[in-house]
């Protein structure tokens, strides 16, 4: 009887067990199943999201193609704008090929490894084994969508207060003004005193993308401006006016800018009793040369510092590829201007910002770029991954600060692009009805610095480097790609900070600028 008693508990036992093992797998897939609904309607938002800002730009582009066709078509044959319109049609299947393609890739990979880690998960919970289950996976992959296009977004906004220049707070000083720029002295922000008779250096931002990129985040120590100041280097920031309320920026020209720095350097010689170092970062780089190669800057700028500035715009391989692939029809900035209020022309910064994006397809394209956040943040072993402070300034810099530019000076860097630097070294750009030539920085006396990125997608080495066809100067090439020098190697302890030597012999662009002040100093004293 005992025995059939103990067989009975057994029996009764297990089947309890089995029950409660069904129980726990029911509830396990049900909470998973809830779980799945929130995260494909996330998912969903996620595609809607991306796929509208990708697109937001396009509606812009397309209004000013409609504007400028509806003149071109009656200036043109019919032969002529179906022919046109034919290769404009191939060109758009080829870009959206690309994008295709890298698409495709980057979903085959991230789906592969989901598919291989919901199956253990699905193993696990049907055998109680050890690790993430069918609902710990799902409740994961909800975690990771939400993270994506809810809180990263909000964090991008949030860093607004801690990114980029803040001119209303303590930390810098007006130093001179013009209609179309404002000159700011950049003070440390830490406890450095400014040498008031050292040599200062005037840092010219790009137009294109603005300032802020140079004081990336200052109270993290990511601050090009700040890796300057707190060297104790007299630092200044040439800060371009608001386009759309200053009408003086929206006619400017290359003259204007010319002069304006001009102005400038006036001030801070006077102030320093030294000579100015011009520092242009991208566009800014470029813009520096032209205005020294001008000679209105002779006798008040003696040193020049470009960071990854394209010098030559033609040997830009990747742009130059897409140019050529646009039928001529359409090489037009027509395409890009838009009217303002004021009744001057911009060139619109939102569709300059698609072109770019069109050039890089295959990293731009609106499902790669939910898919490439998705792979950032989803960590292995199911850890969490923190939004990082940098990855929202970075993204904040280029979400927002996009800017309209004045028609003049996007010719300038337009022609740069299409037309390349003669042998003898004439750029195809003109200021004051002069030709401007890279021999003549030698003539000058021009103590010239070029910094490049070895992974700039942005700016080919072959662009930055196409002075050296023609004058002596010092080169500097930094890991990662085009704002690196602005972010990851402005901080001081870091491999590559820019306030050091490095050990090839080359030199950051801030220890550039101390050893010319030391070289003054010395050349002062034995004179």
């Amino acid at each position: 009887m005992k025995e059939l008693i103990d067989v009975s508990f057994d029996y009764y036992g297990s089947l309890a067990k089995g029950l409660e093992q069904a129980l726990d797998t029911a509830m396990a897939i049900t909470n998973a199943t809830r779980e799945k609904t929130t995260a494909i309607e996330i998912y969903w938002n996620g595609i809607f999201k991306y796929i509208n800002e990708f697109m937001t730009p396009f509606w812009i582009a397309l209004n000013s193609f409609t504007n400028t066709e509806r003149e071109k078509l009656l200036r043109n044959t019919p032969h002529d704008n179906i022919r046109d319109y034919l290769e404009l049609l191939q060109f758009n299947i080829q870009v959206a090929n690309k994008g295709m393609r890298s698409t495709v890739r980057i979903m085959h990979d991230f789906h592969l490894e989901e598919i291989s880690r919901a199956f253990s998960a699905w193993l696990n919970t049907m055998f109680e084994r050890e690790g993430e289950n069918i609902e710990a996976f799902v409740s994961r992959q909800a975690r990771l969508l939400e993270k994506v296009v809810y809180e990263y977004p909000k964090a991008i906004d949030d860093i607004g207060s801690e990114f980029g220049f803040h001119f209303e707070r303590d930390g810098y000083v007006k130093a001179g003004e013009t209609e179309r720029f404002l000159l700011y002295q950049v003070l440390p922000n830490r406890k450095v005193k400014v040498r008031e008779k050292g040599k200062p250096v005037m840092i010219i931002h790009p137009y294109v993308l603005g300032a802020n990129i140079l004081a990336f985040l200052p109270n993290e120590g990511k601050s090009y401006v700040h890796a300057f100041a707190n060297q104790g280097v007299p630092t200044y920031i040439r800060i371009l006016k608001d386009i759309d309320t200053t009408p003086a920026v929206q006619t400017m020209t290359g003259e204007d800018d010319a002069l304006d720095t001009k102005l400038f350097c006036e001030i801070l010689k006077k102030r320093h009793g030294a000579q100015v170092t011009l520092n242009g970062f991208c566009q800014g780089g470029f813009i520096a040369v032209l205005n020294i190669l001008s000679g209105e800057l002779d006798g008040l700028v003696d040193a020049l510092i470009t960071c990854v500035a394209p010098m030559d715009g033609t040997r830009s391989k990747a742009l130059v590829e897409y140019m050529e692939h646009l039928p001529p029809r359409f090489r037009d900035l027509g395409y890009a201007e838009k009217d303002l209020p004021s009744g001057n022309k911009v060139v619109d910064g939102k569709v300059m910002s698609w072109v770019y994006k069109l050039k890089s397809m295959e990293k731009e394209a609106p499902l790669y770029t939910l898919y490439r956040d998705l792979m950032l943040f989803d960590g292995s072993n199911g850890r969490d991954v923190k939004i990082t402070t940098t990855a929202a300034a970075m993204n904040h810099w280029l979400i927002y600060d996009r800017k309209d530019i004045p028609v003049a000076i996007t010719k300038m860097s337009f022609d740069s692009y299409t037309i390349p630097v003669t042998q003898d070294g004439t750029i195809p750009v003109t200021l004051f009805g002069r030709k401007l030539n890279f021999r003549d920085l030698t003539e000058k006396g021009i103590k010239f610095l070029i910094c490049y990125a070895n992974s700039d997608d942005l700016v080919d080495k072959e662009s930055a480097l196409a002075p050296l066809d023609y004058v002596d100067a010092e080169v500097t090439v930094f890991p990662k790609g085009h704002g690196a020098i602005a972010t990851s190697w402005s901080v001081p302890d870091s491999e590559f900070a820019i306030q050091n030597r490095y050990p090839d012999g080359s030199r950051g662009p801030v220890r550039f600028q101390l050893d010319l002040e030391r070289e003054m100093k010395e050349g002062s004293s034995r004179g």
